[in-house]
């Protein structure tokens, strides 16, 4: 895999870092952070002296025009984003997954399934996110770098907060049971194994960032399908049709 350096233009430090992980460091769960990869360190030393770029300026402004108007996230940093949702129809009730698979910035795969009739949408959001660790884990063995993105923040907190505790309690907290428990349990061990080497982010849902949006109809596409197994969108992926799915 090329080399790559990374511009930090806000972080806990700025400037041209030439590892991913040494970068990662500065901008994770920092608020407001801009960053950028280039190929080669010319590139990222001129784009650092000449400030943070407008398209990253103006994306804070952006909030109206990003609900209208399907977004995507800054690809630029990794190889793969994945991308992952849940719905439940009603809540509780048919409950299914989806994921959308960018790879260089562009959706290259769309999945759904993963159908239970009794399901939640907890359960739905989970069983998404486990499944993007999945796909991650196989991208992060060929070299490759990866962040999921979800829009649950119980599923992403259950993984990167709370389940630590629990597992010291030996899978027990206070005041009750741990629901979805077989789930979390599974999903904890598989993040475990590959956190060092992804970025799990939560992302806003139904705002218009594409790939929430495009997970999102692949979520209720396994619900009204009540497909069981993980199947891969078999149709032409013409963003505005799907979009055009209903929604979850």
């Amino acid at each position: 895999m090329a080399k790559k350096f990374y511009v930090v233009w806000a972080g806990r430090q700025t400037g041209v870092f030439t590892d991913w992980e040494t970068a990662r460091s500065q901008v994770d769960k920092f608020a407001g952070a801009r960053f950028k990869s280039f190929p080669t360190r010319a590139e990222a030393e001129h784009a650092f002296k000449a400030g943070q770029p407008a398209s990253a300026r103006s994306r804070a402004g952006t909030k109206k025009s990003a609900a209208r108007v399907p977004t995507r996230a800054d690809a630029a940093t990794f190889d793969v984003q994945i991308y992952c949702d849940g719905a439940c129809e009603p809540n509780p009730g048919n409950a299914g997954s989806g994921l959308a698979v960018y790879r260089s910035g562009s959706v290259a795969q769309l999945w759904y399934g993963l159908y239970n009739p009794s399901g939640t949408n907890n359960t739905a959001e989970l069983h998404a996110l486990h499944q993007a660790l999945l796909f991650a884990e196989e991208a992060i063995l060929a070299g490759e770098t990866v962040q999921v993105l979800s829009d649950s923040t119980y599923s992403i907190n259950c993984l990167t907060a709370w389940a630590v505790g629990w597992e010291k309690k030996g899978w027990r907290k206070a005041g009750g049971e741990i629901r979805n428990l077989e789930i979390i349990q599974t999903a904890f061990s598989l993040y475990n194994r590959i956190k060092p080497r992804i970025q799990l982010t939560h992302v806003s849902a139904h705002v218009g960032t594409e790939g929430n949006e495009l997970a999102d109809r692949m979520a209720m596409l396994a619900v009204e399908s009540k497909a069981e197994d993980l199947c891969q969108y078999a149709e032409e992926i013409d963003i505005p049709s799907i979009l055009r799915m209903r929604p979850g």
